[in-house]
């Protein structure tokens, strides 16, 4: 007969979380859940990214934090760049009169397109009305942030994600358009490389991500680098100029 899970710990707003190795573990019906409750306001949401915690759960579901163990991350140095991808990306940099990365224009745009994006493997959203406006108080408060793929003036895709120091957490992305959402990644690392950022926080595995060069780490060693990485100061400008370009493509004259 299984073993029962530990009763999971229910937090009310404000209260600390509990300890990462506190949550469920292989074996348990849910591994990686850590506590409930609580509240999704921006000084929460910050500590729980510092700790190595996000928020995940469905419109039948209370508040669910999750601290997975492994934790699936992109290194930004070792981002496959498949041939097919590059020459997609050559094509968008080359027509810079109609295409376009823009960040944090549209964000708001950006994450109730992902919302209506499930992720892999997934038949409904977690992007739910109380996480977009979570998301969207933690970006007029400096800490997330969108990365858009534009072809003459319209939005086809992006990503948001959240950022402290110089730990970045990716969140979702979504496509309009046929490897939009590629781009704005690729965008993304660029912009990671040429800022010193060497991991991209995926949260969980899944095929599409470890396609592109992301993989598991234990959370101990997650956790140690976020540690070091939110510490750094001054963060980044957010901002992409098209010569961020040539970290993953080949250098041309500007």
């Amino acid at each position: 007969m299984p073993a029962r899970p530990r009763p999971l710990p229910w937090l009310e707003p404000g209260q600390p979380f509990p300890p990462v190795t506190e949550a469920w573990g292989e074996g348990d019906p849910a591994p990686g859940l850590l506590a409930g409750g609580g509240a999704l306001d921006v000084p929460t949401l910050l500590d729980s990214y510092g700790q190595g915690i996000f928020p995940w759960f469905s419109d039948d579901q209370p508040i669910l934090w999750w601290s997975p163990d492994p934790r699936m991350v992109l290194p930004t140095a070792e981002f496959r760049l498949h041939r097919s991808l590059r020459k997609t990306l050559q094509a968008f940099r080359d027509d810079a009169a109609r295409c376009e990365i823009r960040i944090n224009h549209a964000f708001e745009a950006v994450i109730r397109a992902c919302s209506q994006a499930p992720r892999e493997g997934q038949s409904g959203t977690w992007i739910l009305p109380p996480m977009v406006e979570a998301y969207l108080r933690l970006h007029r408060a400096g800490h997330a942030h969108s990365v858009e793929t534009w072809v003459d003036g319209e939005l086809v895709g992006g990503l948001y994600g959240v950022a402290i120091g110089r730990a970045m957490f990716g969140e979702s992305m979504f496509a309009r358009r046929t490897d939009a959402s590629k781009i704005a990644l690729a965008a993304l690392v660029c912009w990671c490389r040429r800022h010193g950022i060497e991991l991209i926080d995926c949260q969980q595995n899944t095929r599409h991500l470890a396609s592109l060069g992301a993989r598991e780490w234990p959370r101990a060693r997650f956790l140690a680098h976020v540690e070091a990485a939110r510490a750094l100061a001054p963060p980044p400008a957010w901002n992409f100029a098209p010569v961020y370009w040539n970290e993953l493509l080949p250098l041309r004259s500007e």
